[in-house]
């Protein structure tokens, strides 16, 4: 994430830093992803009033393109209907396209901007979801 918006991160604003930080407290899942016993992804969720937000995605370089996004996000749907969540939404960046197609095949739809990120045009939110 540091390569791909290191141009914004010189010019971030506190807001900015709020909008994109992660208080552990907040967190009320994460999965993980292994491959013959070694990590290779995880996944965490934050409640968001009635959904669920997929805070944190990550699939290590060596294991994208072998189904471990798929494992993941199956994890979060799974998770978030047994947690009585209505939907599953998550922010991504405009430099993500491979983020966005993941999550489009998986049946993710575009949704408007919501906060925190509303408040943080110059992030280029990318926001979706998806109704359980």
């Amino acid at each position: 994430m540091g390569e791909l918006y290191a141009d914004r991160a010189k010019a971030a604003t506190p807001v900015l830093w709020e909008a994109l930080a992660v208080d552990p407290a907040e967190i009320a899942f994460v999965g993980v992803a292994t491959r013959d016993g070694v990590p290779v992804g995880h996944a965490a969720l934050r409640w968001r009033g009635p959904d669920l937000e997929l805070k944190r995605m990550y699939v290590t370089p060596r294991t994208r393109g072998n189904g471990t996004s798929r494992v993941l996000l199956d994890w979060v749907e799974q998770t978030a209907r047994k947690a009585g969540a209505v939907r599953v939404i998550l922010q991504t960046g405009d430099r993500q396209p491979a983020a966005v197609r993941v999550y489009e095949r998986e049946g993710y739809a575009r949704i408007p901007v919501f906060p925190p990120y509303a408040g943080v045009p110059e992030l280029m939110s990318i926001c979706m979801a998806k109704s359980l």
